[in-house]
């Protein structure tokens, strides 16, 4: 089983700011991997950071 992260450690081991981060969800582009019973995103960083090589390559039209 993955290790889950909250949003912001998930932003910092990509290098990339947690707005951008909740940007794209906020957009469809991606959706959290699993969700806290308070309704707080978790993530698989490895995971994350496939998906978002895909997006990247759908937005540039690729």
């Amino acid at each position: 089983m993955p290790d889950y992260v909250p949003t912001g450690e998930a932003a910092r081991a990509l290098g990339m700011h947690i707005r951008s981060l909740q940007r794209w969800v906020r957009a469809n582009d991606i959706e959290p991997h699993a969700m806290t019973a308070g309704g707080h995103a978790r993530w698989d960083v490895e995971r994350l950071r496939l998906e978002l090589i895909e997006v990247a390559k759908r937005r540039r039209g690729r």
